[in-house]
Order: structure tokens, then sequence, then C-alpha cells
């Protein structure tokens, strides 16, 4: 006659769950779904194994590659205001608008001409703009770049000059600019004539482009282009916390379908 094994000879995994184990193992499948570490098929196929668990050497492959319930959480991303306020003196809405008030320096230009022979040039960043500017390329190449330059004037004119060369002049959305330059066998070309934001200086362009190129284009500022980026990402974000929020809401009707069928079978055994 075969001998039944002593308790003390059960291994825990061999041991009967419980109804409230069932249910540590099912709330931590709900929260693994609204964090995004399982999908809906995987977090309805591990819980339907949760609910048909007898043993806990069932139960624990089911949260096995899942964070416990005592893991520190990742660090919130910290959220951004993108909320448009109005700037000091009156000025524009847009925390990166341009104050002119600000760019508007006067004094003396930094700068007031460049020139490149088989080379190049290039006035760039925090640097001063009198009333006029003239350059003059050959067989080389410059960049004029007024995206964060300072003005000695309110009105600027810029005389370009190139000859088998090319020079490349940009340009903030916020700036008042007409560009006029005439192209001989080569291009003078114009994508920033427009009109600027209140207060902005009026930059005229003008020239003559032989055998060669200059161009005129209009480019959001650094502080613009992270702006975007962070509304990009701020807009990630809220697409991810409305997923898990519907994924949480599944979770949830698929808890209570459960915990119904569960009462019934309870009833079931109370009648018989």
């Amino acid at each position: 006659m075969t001998e039944l094994p002593e308790p003390a000879d059960l291994s825990a995994a061999d041991l009967r769950a419980s109804d409230a184990d069932r249910e540590r193992v099912a709330e931590q499948l709900r929260d693994a779904l609204a964090e995004g570490r399982l999908d809906m098929t995987e977090f309805e196929e591990r819980l339907d194994a949760t609910y048909k668990a007898r043993t806990y050497g069932e139960l624990a492959p089911i949260t096995r590659d899942l964070p416990g319930p005592g893991a520190p959480a990742p660090a919130p991303v910290p959220k951004v205001d993108m909320v448009k306020h109005p700037a000091a003196g009156g000025g524009s809405a847009d925390p990166v608008a341009i104050d002119w008030d600000e760019r508007v320096v006067g004094g003396e230009a930094s700068s007031t001409w460049g020139f490149a022979f088989w080379g190049g040039f290039g006035r760039k960043g925090q640097w001063k703009i009198g009333r006029t500017f003239t350059a003059f390329t050959m067989w080389g190449g410059g960049e004029i770049d007024l995206r964060e330059a300072r003005f000695a004037d309110r009105d600027v004119e810029i005389r370009l000059f190139t000859i088998m060369g090319g020079i490349q002049v940009v340009v903030p959305p916020d700036l008042q600019v007409s560009v006029r330059g005439i192209g001989i066998m080569g291009g003078f070309d114009d994508h920033a004539t427009g009109e600027g934001t209140p207060g902005s200086p009026r930059v005229v362009i003008k020239g003559l482009a032989l055998m060669g190129g200059i161009g005129v284009d209009r480019k959001m500022r650094r502080i613009e282009r992270q702006r975007l980026r962070e509304e990009r990402r701020q807009d990630r974000l809220d697409r991810r916390d409305a997923r898990r929020a519907a994924h949480w809401d599944r979770a949830e009707e698929h808890r209570l379908r459960h915990e119904e069928r569960l009462e019934r079978r309870l009833e079931r055994r109370r009648d018989r």
C-alpha cells in the first residue's frame, strides 16, 4: 500500500493558492498593463491563467518577468509648461518671440562688410549689424545669419555681390524682409520676403549673383526648435497616458467579469 506524503514533504510550489493569492497576482498584472509592460493580449492570457491556477507553482511563472509590488517606480518625466505667458513690458504673448526693443540696441556695428576670395567668411551669433552691410565673394562663399544678431538701426540694407561663388543669408521668421537681387547665369533665390512681427527692423537685401548663387531663407532659432521638440514630446506623453488609461479601463472590466464568474461559481456551490 502506497503511503500518502507527509505535509512536510510538500514543496512550496505544490501548496494550494487562495483566492487572495490569485487576486494579488491579478492586481500586479493590471499594474503592468497600465505601465505598458504588457499589451492587452498578454494581459488577458496571463489573467486567465491566474484565475485557473490552483497552486503557487502555477502562479509563480505568470509574473516572473514583472517587477514586484515593492519595486521602485521610474522617476516621473517633468512636465513642461507650454502655456504662453505675456512678455514683460507688454510684448508678444509668445515666450520665444523676439523682443525687438532688446535687439535694436543702437551704437556702432561690430561688422560692416564681408569678403571671400578662394575662401569663406561668416557672420553669425550675437553680432551687431549696422545700417548697411556689404559682402563680396569670388570663388568662395559666405554666410550671414541674423537669427541672433543685434541691430544698430531699424532700417538695414544688405548689399551682396558674388562671382562664381555663393552667399547664404538666414533670417528669423519674426523679421521684416524684402529681397531685390539679380542673378546672371546664376541665381538670387528668395524664400524670405515677408512681414515680420510688430516692431521688427526692416531689412532690404539686394545685389548681384554672376555665375554664382545667393540665397535668402527664413529658419527657426534654436529656442524655437527646442520648443517644438518639447511640444512633440509632450504630445507623445499625452497619447501614451491616454492609451494607458484605456488599457486600465479594459483591465478593470476584465477583472469585474472574472469576479462575476467567481461569484456565480460560489453561488452554485452553495446551492448544491
